[in-house]
Parts: C-alpha cells; sequence; structure tokens
C-alpha cells in the first residue's frame, strides 16, 4: 500500500515523511531487518512538518498518509482554524478537490460538481426512457438518447457553464430537474435581482412619487426595458440578434397600450437615446485596430466612405421621387439609413472566425474598422443637415457647419484622446476605472457641447477620434485591442442601454397609423439601396487581395441596420417644435417609419446571409485560432473588469504569522527527505 492508501503494483512498500527515526539503531516499523535498503532522495524540502509520531504499523496507515492521522490536535498550517486543545479535523482540504456529502444533508445541503450530477441525471433519464422504449437495433446507441434531443440542445441553450462548483439544497435536482430547471445559482441570481429591484422601485416611488408608480411613465420605462432584455434573450436562443427581440417588444406594448412615453417624459426618453448613441460611438471607436488602421487606412477609407456615399445617395434620390420627400429630408434619411451595425455583424463575424473563415485575410478585422467609419461618417453628416434644417441662422452659418465639425470634432478627439494616455497614470492601480469614466464624461461633454454651440455634427466625429486615439496610446502601453478592459466596460454599458433604445424605438410604432404606400416604397427603397452598396463595394475592392467571393461577402456583411438607426429614427420628430406644420410631421415620421422597418428587414437577414455565405464564400485557414479575447464570444459582465491590478496568487498579508508553524518547519530544515523502501 503506498503513502495515499492505494495498493502498489510492486512488491516493495515506499513512505515519505520528514522526520523518521535513525534507521541505523532503530528497529524496522514490521520488525524484519533483512533485505532492507536504503535509498536517499533528495527532494525539495517541505515547509511543514506533517507528523511528528512514528506510527506504529505500516499495514494500518503511513506517512503523509492524508487517510491517516496520529495526531489529530496537532495544527498543520497558519491557515487552520483548530487548535491543539481541539479535537477535530486536522487537515483542510482544498476546494478544487472532490468533498465528500456531508453526513447530514438535510443540515448542509450539498455541493454539486456540475459534470458530476450533470452525468448522474443524464443517466437517470436514460435509463427511465429505455425502460419504456422498445428494444433499437444495434447499430443505434440508445444510450445517450437524452443528449441528442432536440429539447436537450435547447435547455443546454438557456444554461451557462459555471465557473465553480454550485452550492444547492439536497431536494434542488429532485423539484427542478437538470436540464429542464435553472441551477440553484441561477435562481438565486434572478431572485436577488429582482428584491433590488422592488427595494429600488420603493425608494423611487418615495422620492419621486405618481411617476414611479404603476401606471407613471417612469414605471412603464421599466417594465418596458426589463421586457425588451427578456424579449432580446428569448431571440438570441435562435443565433438571431437580440436587437430584434428587444424591437418586437416596443412595438407590441405600444400597440397593446401597455406604455405611453409621450408629453413631457420624452424629454428623459431624448437623454436616454443621446446616452446610448455616446456609448455606440465610443465602442465604434474603441473597436478599430490602430495597426490594421495604419496597414490598409486607404483600403478601410475606400470601403468606408464611397459605398457610403452610394448609398446615401441612393435612398436621397429615390426617397425625393418615390415617397415626396424634400431634397433636405432625403437627405437626413439618407445619412441614417446608410449606417451599418456592428451589434449584428460582430458577433456573426465571430462564429466565422472561429471556424477559421476569412482570417489569412484578415476580413473580420476589416469589416468590423469599416464598420466604425461609417458610424462615424453617418452620425456626423446627419448633425450637419440636422443643424442646417433646424437653424434660423444666416447663410454663412450653414456653409461653416461642414468645415467646423469637421476640424473641430477631429481636434477635440486629438487633444482628449491624448490627455487620455497621461491622466490617469498607467501603473495606476484604478487606472481601468478612472479611464473609462474620464472618456465617458469627456464624450458626454463633446456630443451636449456641440449641440449647444450649433455645431452638431462635430460632436459624433469627435466621440470616435477621442476613442481612437485614446486605445492607438493605450494599444502602444501593453492593452490589446481585443481584450481592452475600459472597452469591456462599455460593452457592459451597452448592455444596459441596448433595451432601453430598441424598446423605444419600438415603442414609436402605432401599426394603426401606418400608411401601406409609405411602408412598401420604403421597403423598396431600402433593398435597392443595399443591393446597389453590394455591387459598389465589389466594384471598387480592387486591388485588395480579395477574389470575387470575398468582394461580394464584405458587401452583404454590411447591409444589416440597427444601432444608429434606432438612435437618430426619432430625432427628427423630436425636433420639430411646436410651430412645426402638418408636412413637417409627416416627413419625420416617414423618416421614423422607415428607419424602424430597415432595422426590422435588414438586421435579422443581415445576420444569417452572413453566417450562411460565410462558410462558401470565405476561404478557412486549417490553422487552428486562438480567438481569446476577439470580441468577445460571451457577453460580459462585472467579473471581466479588475478593479484594480491585482496579481493572480500572492499571499494575503492580514494572515498572522504562526509562531508553532514556524518553529516546525524550522526544527526539520535540517533534516533530508528520505524514501524508505522495505522489501517483502
Amino acid at each position: 500500500m503506498t503513502a495515499t492508501g492505494e495498493v502498489a503494483g510492486s512488491d516493495e512498500i515506499s513512505v515519505t515523511t520528514l522526520t523518521v527515526p535513525d534507521i541505523r539503531t532503530s528497529p524496522m516499523p514490521n520488525g524484519n531487518h533483512k533485505n532492507s535498503n536504503i535509498i536517499v532522495d533528495i527532494q525539495p524540502k517541505r515547509r511543514v512538518s506533517i507528523i511528528s509520531d512514528v506510527p506504529m504499523s505500516v499495514g494500518a496507515g503511513g506517512y503523509d498518509n492524508p487517510a491517516f492521522e496520529q495526531n489529530p490536535r496537532r495544527k498543520i498550517s497558519q491557515t487552520s482554524t483548530h487548535s491543539h486543545s481541539e479535537i477535530g479535523p486536522t487537515r483542510r482540504r482544498s476546494i478544487l478537490k472532490e468533498v465528500s456529502p456531508p453526513d447530514n444533508e438535510s443540515d448542509h445541503g450539498s455541493m454539486h460538481s456540475f459534470d458530476n450530477y450533470r452525468q448522474g441525471v443524464l443517466d437517470g433519464l436514460n435509463s427511465k426512457y429505455q425502460g419504456h422504449q422498445q428494444p433499437l437495433p444495434s447499430s443505434h446507441d440508445s444510450t445517450n438518447y437524452v443528449e441528442q434531443s432536440w429539447m436537450y440542445s435547447f435547455c443546454l441553450k438557456c444554461r451557462g457553464e459555471e465557473p465553480t462548483e454550485s452550492w444547492e439544497p439536497p431536494f434542488w435536482q429532485k423539484i427542478f430537474p437538470y436540464p429542464l430547471c435553472p441551477t440553484f445559482r441561477t435562481f438565486s441570481r434572478l431572485l436577488v435581482l429582482i428584491l433590488i429591484g422592488v427595494l429600488l422601485w420603493i425608494v423611487a416611488y418615495v422620492i419621486i412619487g405618481n411617476t414611479a408608480a404603476p401606471g407613471g411613465q417612469l414605471f412603464s420605462l421599466v417594465v418596458l426595458t426589463v421586457a425588451a432584455n427578456f424579449g432580446g434573450y428569448i431571440i438570441s436562443l435562435t443565433t438571431l440578434p437580440r436587437l430584434i427581440g428587444m424591437l418586437l417588444v416596443g412595438i407590441l406594448f405600444q400597440n397593446v397600450g401597455w406604455v405611453d412615453l409621450d408629453g413631457d417624459f420624452s424629454i428623459v426618453t431624448g437623454h436616454l437615446r443621446k446616452f446610448a448613441l455616446t456609448i455606440i460611438l465610443t465602442r465604434a471607436g474603441l473597436e478599430m485596430e490602430p495597426e490594421a488602421f495604419k496597414k490598409v487606412y486607404k483600403t478601410i477609407l475606400k470601403l468606408g466612405i464611397v459605398p457610403w456615399i452610394v448609398e446615401a445617395a441612393a435612398m436621397t434620390i429615390m426617397s425625393h421621387y418615390l415617397l415626396d420627400l424634400p431634397w433636405m429630408w432625403g437627405c437626413l434619411l439618407g445619412a441614417i439609413i446608410a449606417a451599418i451595425s456592428p451589434a449584428v455583424v460582430v458577433p456573426c463575424l465571430f462564429r466565422l472566425r472561429t471556424k477559421g473563415y476569412g482570417v489569412a485575410k484578415g476580413i473580420p478585422t476589416l469589416v468590423v474598422a469599416v464598420a466604425g467609419v461609417d458610424d462615424a461618417l453617418s452620425v456626423a453628416i446627419f448633425g450637419i443637415v440636422s443643424t442646417i434644417m433646424f437653424s434660423d441662422k444666416g447663410l454663412g452659418y450653414q456653409i461653416a457647419q461642414a468645415p467646423v465639425c469637421i476640424l473641430g470634432g477631429l481636434g477635440f478627439g486629438v487633444i482628449w484622446g491624448s490627455l487620455a494616455r497621461i491622466f490617469p497614470e498607467k501603473g495606476d492601480a484604478y487606472v481601468v476605472p478612472l479611464r473609462t469614466l474620464m472618456l465617458f464624461a469627456g464624450n458626454l461633454v463633446a456630443i451636449y457641447g456641440s449641440e449647444e454651440l450649433g455645431f452638431e455634427g462635430a460632436g459624433p466625429l469627435a466621440v470616435v477620434f477621442s476613442s481612437f486615439v485614446s486605445n492607438l496610446f493605450w494599444c502602444k502601453d501593453g492593452w490589446e485591442v481585443d481584450d481592452n478592459p475600459v472597452s469591456t466596460a462599455f460593452e457592459i454599458f451597452w448592455m444596459i442601454f441596448e433595451p432601453i433604445l430598441f424598446g423605444l424605438t419600438g415603442a414609436t410604432i402605432r401599426i394603426s397609423e401606418l400608411d401601406s404606400h409609405t411602408v412598401s416604397i420604403g421597403a423598396a427603397c431600402i433593398f435597392a439601396g443595399v443591393i446597389i452598396r453590394i455591387f459598389v463595394t465589389a466594384g471598387i475592392a480592387v486591388g485588395d487581395r480579395l477574389n470575387t467571393k470575398e468582394k461580394f461577402f464584405v458587401g452583404l456583411s454590411w447591409m444589416a441596420k440597427a444601432t444608429v438607426q434606432a438612435a437618430l429614427g426619432p430625432v427628427a420628430l423630436k425636433n420639430l417644435g411646436s410651430d412645426a406644420s402638418d408636412d413637417e410631421r409627416k416627413w419625420a415620421e416617414i423618416v421614423q417609419t422607415i428607419c424602424v422597418f430597415s432595422i426590422v428587414l435588414t438586421a435579422p437577414l443581415g445576420a444569417i446571409l452572413i453566417s450562411v455565405t460565410g462558410t462558401r464564400m470565405l476561404t478557412k485557414t486549417k490553422q487552428p485560432q486562438v480567438l481569446t479575447g476577439w470580441r468577445r464570444s460571451h457577453r460580459p459582465s462585472i467579473r471581466d473588469i479588475s478593479i484594480i491590478d491585482e496579481e493572480e496568487e500572492r499571499e494575503d498579508p492580514e494572515i498572522p504569522t504562526d509562531k508553532e508553524t514556524q518553529d516546525n518547519t524550522q526544527s526539520n530544515a535540517h533534516l533530508t527527505n528520505l524514501t524508505y523502501s522495505a522489501n517483502k
């Protein structure tokens, strides 16, 4: 039997210890001095003596055997919580090891390893199924029926792997079996979130009053946000973008009559849209890779600007002649519709990249970089056009809009991005939250400040360029674009504002008031603009080392509309004053309706086409892809951000030094590790 309590495969018994008697004068443990030898094995010295008493018999246990402890009162280490006077367990086992169930499960509950109870429950379900079924042919393996069923696959989509073992009451699996029901950890997390929400609502009701009461506008907004988040989760199970479900929930709430956010509360929703727009543009700037932009900036600018101009112009012309919009309103609509949505494109590209499609030529990086340029251009032109439309100032002021917005936005972005490199200092323990808050606050000032100064187009450019310049300097300091903690923080911000934005956008649509002619002609204009853009992209991508299929795939990946359309679609209607004419309100409603329908039509279709055509149009590399951090395969959480920089492993300085343990270690320091072998 070995020191760990297992039966050895040879006739030798090998026992290891730190303190052994002098074998030249002491008898052998089994009383036999024949055929014995001593093997000296020089090993790293142990810091702590495990046992001090010599075992009386080898057969019953052994040196350093966790199951054989001669002195139950001996203190093992400085982190032990018991003393010599206590009787009880003397060895603290790691939580990473499998532990035996407690003696009384009703008192202590149970610690379940995910793999252990998963396999046990599956075996039980498979055995029950086989007991009710006819014997299957030998060619079919019926033992894995449950795992092969569609219900099992669907339920797994609703469950996430737990990073650590989950405690569960002993009755949990009997009442809520795996995998049909959530784990106790998931249930308790949801229960805590609901409890926190209820408590916060009580506080808000006491402070604000009837607005936060059931039926009030603030209460309706919160309910809409929660329902939109749930709708997005349901849609995500089909691998479609979450924003589709959020938008549909907003439309449902508006047409059923469960929400009313008009009137004075529209001011609040307007500010929420600006916050969401700031987060969208900040993420667009942070997702641009400085090295890739430096190497292929001509290709990025060419594919980002030229197709955008063509699609915006086509939409302007078609809306003028087919929807009877004035030229300025057509330009406003074209600037919004021409934007593409990274929220739809990036997850689809990640799935293709995990399989190795398009990696050799850097197509995923190219598509994401162009998406950032596209969004910045759309929002900037929208700001310039809307300022000219809704301003009563002179011609000189309107002519100065474009150069001032461009130069002002670039200047602010460079200055603020440079400051973000110096402040805070890169070695600061709180560098991540400070950089996040500083960048967010500066970008909000750029959005609101440019609007207050009358140059609304400068703010969006300033946001994108400040984020890009900041990311450029942070990458030089050692951060990576694909695993940027500030980018992770803004992704978490987006998880909060995404259901708010798309829920509010869907709530602007009243189906009973829609004009069928406007919807049908608008849909035709949207698809016509998308098709024109695809062919233009494939035509101008000459000299970019892309074959014909890859050129058309790049064009297809830029057809999805979502984020910018949701943020800017209702803005024109909100900007109209009380003295606006009926025609102006009609034009603003047309712009809003077409923006919403562009999301409904192109976002799911674009996601499907990217996933389906990517495997057929892109070249697959055979090399395995290391995708740690690349655009994040999962939705992040607060756990993904370190508030302070810490070493992964370090000794806890708060644990006091134990004099007794130090004495034991020092007293055994002169001994050499021996391996004693006795031949039977």
